[in-house]
């Protein structure tokens, strides 16, 4: 008899269970999912948005270093490309000595610069392009 009971009551619980996971999983109403195809479209426009505003930041960089001298070792001296998006920037450059250290500034615009580039410099460019 007991066991009868106990069989009633594991199925009675199953029963249950299963109308529990149903409610769950069924489609909630009022503001869940109909609510999402906007909330969707308001998340995508402040993405737009953000990446608008990073376009300008300067993102993309690279360091090379190098010995600029036979006699001076160590890797010393380098060239570092600080550029945004379209390639707009500079490349700072530092060339390290025995008795001195002279530090350069060349503009960047659209990867490339008026003013001739070391061979360091240009591959820090070409590093630091996406």
């Amino acid at each position: 008899m007991l066991d009868v009971v106990a069989v009633v009551l594991a199925a009675l619980a199953c029963v249950l269970a299963g109308l529990a996971l149903r409610r769950t999983t069924s489609r909630p109403s009022g503001d869940g999912v109909e609510a999402l195809p906007e909330d969707v479209h308001g998340l995508r426009q402040e993405v737009a948005a953000l990446k608008a505003e990073n376009r300008d930041a300067l993102r993309h960089l690279s360091v090379v270093r190098y010995d600029a001298f036979g006699d001076v070792g160590g890797h010393l001296s380098w060239s570092l490309a600080l550029l945004d998006d379209a390639g707009h920037g500079t490349v700072l450059t530092s060339i390290h000595g025995r008795s001195e250290a002279r530090t350069y500034a060349k503009t960047v615009v659209s990867w490339s610069c008026e003013q001739q580039l070391s061979p360091e410099e240009e591959e820090a460019i070409e590093h630091a392009r996406p």
